[in-house]
């Protein structure tokens, strides 16, 4: 094996739900296998056993405590990072850009919502420790168009669809955003814009780091 292999890119999709962040996630990966570019794509909660119960807890179809709720994330995206059939630490070493719809600042704006963030951060720090994203792209939309597109798609609400709620959740990913700005590289994309629009800019920002 080469040892100059060079290391693929963690592109890590944030925003509130009904951001439009998976869609564009999906176009990315359209985009990076047009350009030739080995991708992955991959979200978070996982298909894990993990996964699936933190899935039925924001269903509602599971109740347990928010502390718990926050803890089974955290081991769902070390699980994430290192199993062993399709860990995307493996991957990225390999050579594998990695496209993720959610991954820690999720967390830190979700969790942080019943809970400190600076406990949130440090429930995470194993995974921020093995793998930081190459950049975050974080899909910026008003909660009430969010909720809008929620209600288009989807039966069920889930835990965290509420106006107030996905209010709260917003202003802790800038609080997040500005806490961990020395460490973390971070890219605001307006979500307002049409579809190929916000594609056209999220590819403009993140080609610099694959």
């Amino acid at each position: 094996m080469d040892k100059e292999m060079k290391r693929g890119g963690f592109i890590a999709f944030e925003g509130i739900d009904g951001s439009g962040k998976s869609t564009q996630s999906a176009l990315l990966i359209q985009r990076l296998r047009r350009e030739g570019i080995p991708c992955y794509a991959t979200m978070e909660p996982t298909d894990s056993p993990i996964g699936s119960l933190i899935r039925q807890i924001m269903t509602g179809r599971i109740k347990t405590d928010n502390k718990v709720i926050a803890a089974l994330f955290a081991a769902d995206r070390l699980d994430h990072l290192l199993n062993e059939v399709d860990g995307i630490a493996a991957k990225i070493d390999e050579g594998t850009t990695v496209v993720t719809d959610r991954y820690y600042f999720s967390s830190y704006a979700y969790n942080s919502v019943h809970m400190p963030m600076e406990w949130v951060i440090k429930a995470n720090e194993q995974s921020s420790a093995i793998l930081r994203p190459s950049v975050t792209v974080f899909i910026d939309v008003e909660p009430d168009t969010a909720l809008e597109r929620i209600a288009k798609n989807r039966f069920r609400q889930e835990l965290f669809e509420k106006k107030s709620m996905l209010v709260k959740v917003r202003e802790n990913y800038m609080k997040a955003f500005k806490l961990l700005e020395k460490e973390e590289k971070v890219v605001i994309i307006d979500g307002n814009q049409p579809e190929d629009k916000i594609a056209e800019t999220v590819w403009d920002e993140v080609k610099g780091y694959l």
